[in-house]
Parts: structure tokens; sequence; C-alpha cells
């Protein structure tokens, strides 16, 4: 495993503190529309290890609702003689197996093989050696292998995700793993704390502050718990978003009265205007390519998603089905754009292809905000309701494999999805 992998991993929450109460929990309620069947042993001697390695890699592949998981019944190392035939025959279009060992430093090798039951082949494999408090990010990594090389696409189980938690006076941004384990605390206030954005080198959170009594843009080091006050100028602060290459952020800023939209270096240097309307434009968001910036609008009349360049300039209008289109994200592949329209009084998650226009309904809850892509831009986090408490949903860009995250006490609101670690 990369050693810098290791070292964000281990720096990058801050504080691990006493927070098991706040684990998020996870429910599944749907699956994809063809699932590949795998069958995943328990991997030989696994039991020295903090975790259980085999049901880590069980847990991701299930939550994406690509995978049918076929139990073996038994232990299985990478070095043991198989019967591929036997597999295929039981339904398995895939076996994966493997085995823990303790090194004499105290680090876990954990070692795996995915064999192709059909081709009778082998398609992966992978030997990985860590910390112990670094088990779930083994496993993870084994489960991104998995889901590489069954589906053609990079798997983001060993991804982060952050978001805004409310319990009785008091807001905290967290930093958690993509399932909702290893939950870390950024920051701490009694005051709201919003709009959280990932650098795209997974290093530092942009975020939303009220402590100063005023929104007010902060920029936050999760490595070393440094923070620069990046926008706090008179009026608004709000909706920090950061170019592909994490030079600048765009920001919306009500500095002379109406909120526009701006750029910013990502020390807060050079402040550039890039709208300039009588109305209110808001909520930017960068293209994939960075070279234009999706932002939303009531020039229009109603609040609806435009597209301008990166530097300003005249805008477009990309959003047309429904009178009220918000809170615009593109993937990190450059080919859908996220948003949330309220439709017959329902705020709900939608998705535009942007090459053909087509757009679908992804949500069936009725109180969406703040969506986010995955990295690998084939899943959607947003924030909705369940119980009458804010909570986070995940639901698949087709729309058919989706599942939820919830916590025992509290609001979670304002998810944003963290990108690959280099």
């Amino acid at each position: 495993m990369k050693k810098y992998l290791l070292r964000a991993a281990m720096a990058i929450g801050l504080s691990a503190s006493a927070f098991a109460h706040a684990q998020l929990q996870v429910e599944i309620s749907g699956v994809g529309a063809s699932q590949i069947p795998v069958a995943i042993a328990a991997f030989a001697d696994e039991s020295i290890a903090p975790q259980q390695i085999s049901a880590i890699i069980k847990d991701d592949l299930t939550r994406s609702g690509m995978f049918k998981i076929i139990d073996t019944g038994s232990a299985l190392s990478e070095t043991a003689a198989v019967n591929l035939g036997d597999w295929k025959s039981r339904g398995a279009d895939a076996l994966v197996v493997g085995s823990v060992q303790r090194l004499a430093d105290g680090r876990f090798d954990v070692r795996y093989k995915l064999l192709d039951t059909v081709k009778a082949a082998q398609l992966s494999a992978l030997a990985l050696a860590g910390q112990p408090q670094f088990t779930r990010i083994t496993a993870h990594k084994i489960a991104d292998d998995i889901y590489e090389k069954l589906t053609g696409s990079r798997g983001a189980f060993s991804t982060r995700i952050a978001y805004v938690t409310k319990a009785g006076n008091e807001y905290r941004l967290e930093v958690a793993d993509a399932d909702g384990e290893g939950t870390q605390v950024a920051l701490r206030s009694n005051e709201p704390i919003i709009s959280p954005a990932w650098s795209p080198d997974g290093t530092k959170v942009a975020y939303v502050s009220f402590e100063a009594r005023k929104p007010v843009i902060y920029v936050q080091n999760l490595i070393t718990r440094q923070r620069i006050v990046l926008a706090g100028f008179k009026g608004s602060n709000s909706a920090p978003s950061w170019a592909p290459d994490g030079s600048r952020l765009a920001i919306a800023l009500a500095r002379n009265g109406l909120t526009q939209v701006y750029s910013i270096n990502q020390d807060g240097s050079n402040l550039r205007r890039l709208t300039n309307t009588n109305g209110i434009d808001t909520e930017p968001q960068f293209s994939a390519d960075g070279q234009s910036i999706y932002f939303t609008s009531d020039r229009s009349g109603g609040p609806q998603i435009y597209k301008m360049s990166a530097n300003g300039g005249d805008a477009q209008r990309v959003t047309f089905n429904g009178t009220y289109n918000i809170s615009p994200r593109i993937s990190p592949d450059g080919k859908l754009l996220a948003y949330i329209s309220r439709r017959n009084g329902l705020f709900q998650l939608y998705v535009l292809d942007l090459a053909s226009g087509q757009e679908q309904r992804l949500s069936d809850t009725v109180k969406d905000e703040s969506p986010s892509f995955s990295p690998n831009s084939k899943y959607l986090m947003y924030a909705t309701e369940a119980g009458r408490r804010g909570s986070l949903a995940v639901v698949s860009v087709d729309g058919r494999a989706r599942h939820r995250l919830t916590t025992r006490a509290g609001d979670i609101r304002e998810p944003t999805w963290g990108p690959f670690m280099k």
C-alpha cells in the first residue's frame, strides 16, 4: 500500500476520540439490474486481525448493488488449490480467496487473489501490509480492486466522506470512510456549519462556518488541522467549490448586496468577480475539466442552472424542466449534472445526461439536498430525511442501487464525497 495513502489516512481525521456512538448505520434498499455472482471465502487466519477482512469486502460489494455474494462456508487461502469448475457450478463467476499474517514489526500482511471461474484464470492478486489501525483501509482497497476488475470502473470503497452532524446545540464537521465507519471530528461549533467541499488532493476541506456570527468561508488542512479564512468579506460568504487542479475556488459573495459568483486563490488571494447581474447567482461548481462553472441563478425569474466560462462572461441556461432547479454538481467524468428540483412541492434528486439531454429522477424521498458524486462517477450521495431526522442516502446514477446512512442521534446534513487518494 502506498506510503502516502497510509500517512494521509493516519493523519486525516485529527481526533478519533470516543465517537463510536456516532458511527453511521447502513441500510440497503435496492440493487443493480444485473448482479455479478462472486464467492468470497473467509481469509485464512483473518481472526488475528482487528477486523474481519472478508466481512468488510462483502459489505462493500453488497452495498454497491453490483454483486451477488455467495458465501463459501469456509476459509480459503490464496495458496490453496481450488477447483474453479466446482465454483462455477455453484453459480459463482468469480472467487475471492486470501490470508492474513502478522509480521515481526506488528503490521498485518494481507494477501488476496481474484479468480475467474468461467475462464479458469487469475484476474488479480494483491499483497498489502499495514498497521493494525489500517485493517479496514486494506479491506476497502481489496474491494476496490475486485470492483474494478469485474466492472471495468475504479472502486470508491477506500475513499472518504465529510458531512455535518447536529446533536443538541452542537454542530460537528465529521470525516468518515465511505461506508460510514471510522468517524473522526474535524470541527465542533455551537454555530451552524454548511457547504463542506473536499480539495482535489483529499487533504483539505473548505466550508462555511457561522462561528463569527456571519457566514465565513474557511479552508482547513485535515492533516495539520491548520485553517485559514478564505473569505470573510462584508455580507454573506458561501458555497465554496474547488477547481480540479486545487489552485483556486469558486465562491458566492454578497459584498455589494446581491449574491454573485467570484473566484479566489486557495490562499485567499486574487479575488475576481465572475458574474455581474441584477439577480442572485450562487452555488458555483467547476466542470470536470476546469474550463467552465455551473451555477444557480434566478435571472430567468426562478432558480435555474447556468453554465459560463471559468473566467466569467456570458452564461447559457442548462436546466429547462421545472421552475425550480438548484445545487448543481458535475460528475468527475464530466458526463452528468446532478441537481435538486422542486416539482409538485417535492424536493428531489435529478440527474441530466449532458450529451443526450435526458433527465432522470433518482430519489423517491421528498426533502433532498446537497448532492455529491462519488469520485468514480457511479454513485450520488445526498442529504434527505428519515423519521424526521436528517440522514444521508446513496443512489447509483442509474437509480437502481441505493442505501442509506443514518445515526442513532442527531441530524446528518451537507455530505461531500472525497476524491481518490493519489
